[in-house]
């Protein structure tokens, strides 16, 4: 193996450790460093997690996972976007409830996506589920489709279906993950 594949090799391990790592303690509770103990015990198991696993984790280069523009318009679409998308279809839901027809019209629609990676593949199939009143049942990863359970169908054209369901989600997807 070269020096650089060593390195980006490195790169990877140190950083799905540290994610691990911090995962690990935003779950476990562990704030105090006199619990030195518990802190090592996460550490260590980060370390050998990210061992076995870094290289099929993370598929692009270190540098360029790193990418600090990436991180921020990741985040950004979690605080901004998602919890616009979320907010706005629990209380569409809402209303379908609580209306006195019910107007629903249930069924299962066919959903082209245009992400590339798998990790954009599945953050798009993530928040659609995420979101009341669409729910992915199945992904044909040959033909990147979804298909999805849509509480109120507006139309079978897997365009239009497209565009009321997974595109505002790709469009801000797409800069974090390609």
């Amino acid at each position: 193996m070269s020096a650089s594949g060593r390195a980006s090799g490195l790169g990877k391990f140190l950083l799905l450790t540290i994610f691990l790592f911090f995962i690990w303690i935003l779950l476990s509770g562990v704030y105090t460093p006199r619990r030195w103990d518990e802190i090592l015990t996460g550490l260590i198991a980060s370390a050998i997690i990210s061992a076995f696993t870094s290289q099929l984790l993370i598929k692009c280069p270190a540098s360029r996972a790193l990418n600090p523009l990436r991180w921020i318009r990741g985040i950004a679409y979690l605080i901004y976007y998602f919890l616009y998308a979320e907010v706005r279809a629990h209380l569409d839901v809402i209303y379908r409830i609580l209306h006195p027809a019910m107007p629903i019209r249930p069924g299962i629609v066919s959903v082209p996506c245009e992400l590339k990676t798998d990790f954009g593949l599945a953050a798009v199939a993530c928040s659609i589920t995420n979101t009341p009143g669409t729910v992915v049942v199945d992904v044909d990863e040959r033909e990147r489709k979804f298909f999805v359970h849509w509480i109120n169908v507006t139309s079978q054209d897997e365009q239009t279906c497209r565009s009321e369901i997974s595109k505002p989600f790709e469009d801000r997807l797409r800069r974090v993950f390609e």
